[in-house]
Order: C-alpha cells, then sequence, then structure tokens
C-alpha cells in the first residue's frame, strides 16, 4: 500500500511557451488547486517553428517566489553532459534555500537532443547514459550531505568542493525510467520514480512496477516509501475535435523512441514529427466528457501512481487549467482522495 497521498500535478511546458507565459501558467495552475507544477529542463524544443527552451534553473527560481505553496520540480534534468553534477548540486541548494520544502530534483539520462548542440560530443549508448546518472546522483548527494567532498569517479571529479548554501534536508531526487534497468535504478536510490503515460498497460504493470520494486528491495527499501510519479498526458476539453487537434503539436512523441534517440537537430526532428501527425493522439487521453476522462486516468492510479502530473497539449492552457479545475480534480480527489 502506497504510503503517500495522491498529489495532482501540472507540466509546465517549456518546449511550447516562452518563460514569462510559461510562468504565468504556473501561477494559474496553484490558484486552480493542483499541488505540484513541473517544468523539463530542455536546450532544444522538439520543433523548431516557435518553439521554445528556458533555462530551468533560472525559471524555477521565478517560479518559486510567484508561488507560495505548489512543489516545484524538473520532470525531467539531465545532470550529465550538459551541467557538471555538482553545478546541479549548487543550483538546486540554491533553490532550495529560498524555497523550503518545495523543490524536487527529477533527473533522467538525458537525449541527443538537449546535449549534442552543447557538447558536440557522440552520443553514447544507453549503458553509458545510465551509468553516467548513477554516478551523478551520487556525487549530488554526497554535497548536499558532506563538506569537502573529493570525488574520483569514472565520469565526474571533484576535489574538496562543498556547497555552502544548501538547506537542512537534502532535496528529494526523482529519477526519470522509462526501462527496467532504470527502474530498478530508481528503485534503489531515489526518492521518487518518474515514468511517462501513454506507453501501453504491460510496460507498467510487468516491467517498470516489478523492477523498481526489486530495486528497492535489493536496497533494504520499502517500495511504498517510494513516491510513483507519472506525467499523464491528457487533452480533456468540452469539444472533442478540438481536444484530437490539440495533439498535433506534440506530434514527436508518436515517433518510436528508436527513431527519436540519435536526432540533434530540432529541424529535423519537426520534419520527423510531421510524417506521424495523424497519429499523435494516440499517446493522449484524449476526451470532452468528465467521467470517460477519469476512468481513462484510472488505470496509473489503479496501478499504484500516487502523483500524478498532468500534460496538456492546447496552445489555451488557461482553458485547460480552469475545465480541469472544475471538471476533473474534483472527481479525482472525491473517489481517490
Amino acid at each position: 500500500m502506497a504510503n503517500h497521498p495522491l498529489k495532482l500535478g501540472y507540466k509546465a511546458s517549456a518546449e511550447q511557451f516562452g518563460p514569462r507565459q510559461l510562468l504565468d501558467f504556473a501561477v494559474e495552475a496553484e490558484k486552480c488547486g493542483f499541488d505540484s507544477v513541473w517544468v523539463s529542463d530542455h536546450f532544444q524544443p522538439w520543433r523548431h517553428t516557435n518553439g521554445h527552451a528556458p533555462f530551468a534553473f533560472a525559471w524555477l527560481g521565478a517560479a518559486g517566489e510567484r508561488t507560495e505553496r505548489v512543489l516545484l520540480g524538473t520532470s525531467v534534468l539531465t545532470p550529465t553532459f550538459r551541467y557538471q553534477p555538482a553545478i546541479v548540486a549548487q543550483a538546486f541548494g540554491t533553490l532550495g534555500v529560498l524555497n523550503p520544502g518545495r523543490m524536487i530534483l527529477g533527473v533522467g539520462s538525458g537525449e541527443s537532443l538537449n546535449e549534442i548542440a552543447v557538447t558536440g560530443a557522440e552520443w553514447p549508448p544507453a549503458k553509458e547514459r545510465l551509468a553516467r546518472l548513477r554516478e551523478a546522483v551520487e556525487l549530488i548527494k554526497r554535497l548536499w550531505t558532506e563538506e569537502l567532498v573529493t570525488f574520483e569517479g569514472t565520469y565526474y571529479r571533484t576535489r574538496n568542493a562543498t556547497i555552502y548554501d544548501r538547506p537542512e534536508q537534502p532535496i528529494p531526487i526523482y529519477i526519470g525510467a522509462g526501462g527496467p534497468v532504470a527502474a530498478k535504478f530508481a528503485g534503489r536510490v531515489g526518492d521518487g520514480f518518474i515514468c511517462t503515460s501513454g506507453k501501453g498497460e504491460q510496460l507498467y504493470s510487468e516491467q517498470l512496477l516489478p523492477a523498481f520494486e526489486e530495486g528497492a528491495r535489493a536496497a533494504d527499501r520499502d517500495p511504498a516509501d517510494i513516491e510513483r510519479t507519472i506525467e499523464v498526458k491528457v487533452s480533456f476539453d468540452t469539444d472533442r475535435g478540438r481536444a484530437l487537434a490539440d495533439t498535433r503539436i506534440w506530434a514527436a512523441l508518436a515517433l518510436p523512441a528508436e527513431d527519436k534517440v540519435a536526432i540533434h537537430d530540432p529541424r529535423e526532428m519537426e520534419l520527423k514529427a510531421a510524417t506521424v501527425a495523424d497519429q499523435a493522439h494516440r499517446r493522449w487521453l484524449v476526451s470532452n466528457d468528465p467521467d470517460e476522462h477519469v476512468e481513462q486516468i484510472r488505470l496509473y492510479i489503479e496501478l499504484g501512481f500516487t502523483h500524478l502530473i498532468f500534460h496538456a497539449p492546447g496552445e489555451d492552457q488557461s482553458r485547460f487549467l480552469r475545465l480541469y479545475a472544475n471538471e476533473i480534480l474534483p472527481r479525482i480527489r472525491q473517489r481517490w482522495g
């Protein structure tokens, strides 16, 4: 049984909106009763035309000042290529001091789209990317709990490094996972586990969640103590046609992972995504009926996810926030607490 109360969050789409507009949406989400606001950390967006990629650290600092109670997190940030892990520890240490008890560092192994343009490096295979993530998480945790950290890793090194401004309690680290190996790692060391919806029930029930629980038990941890978080792709509107059409802007999500892994140019990603625009809706829970939509969401709650982050594709995010606050959030809370 999960040890975490149900939380309902909002995904601030940094690839779709500029920083000021996105900030206003975060403020509105808090007013509408969402429990958390999560932002992606892209250097480049999924599409070049009208794309955005605000800097997550700066944006989170502003969001902390403009909001009062919502949790603020990254879903997800890559602490292994563009950033040296010690810099991530410093940045989130500062954010944690400014916003005590409100910050969550969500991390993942990265995408070539965001890293190659900055580093100019060859994109390594998944095994190395995960090894880098393991090492980065270890270093960040040490920097938040120790002084004068000398770290000699395979990929990262520090010499007598100290983070001088950090909160009294270390910031929770949530591990993003799209496969069982990363999910097992999340269970071993994460304060939370993050994945995304729309990939078929068997992936969650037969691969991700069992691997996550296996990792936790192998580390003598109770899986119920680790928060299970999922980004739920939702397109809800009173007009079903509009809800379907809104998903087309996120057509890249309909591409198979193997078709995206080596793409590091937003122009190329945009062209490839255009070939599957008619299939974009398949990754989203599309509905114009509140009761039907809650039934669509039920699967993820019954799988054991207790922190749902709702990502809506439409340009009118204020409309989404109001509709969800009036029609969906109360139904979910009434049914599942």
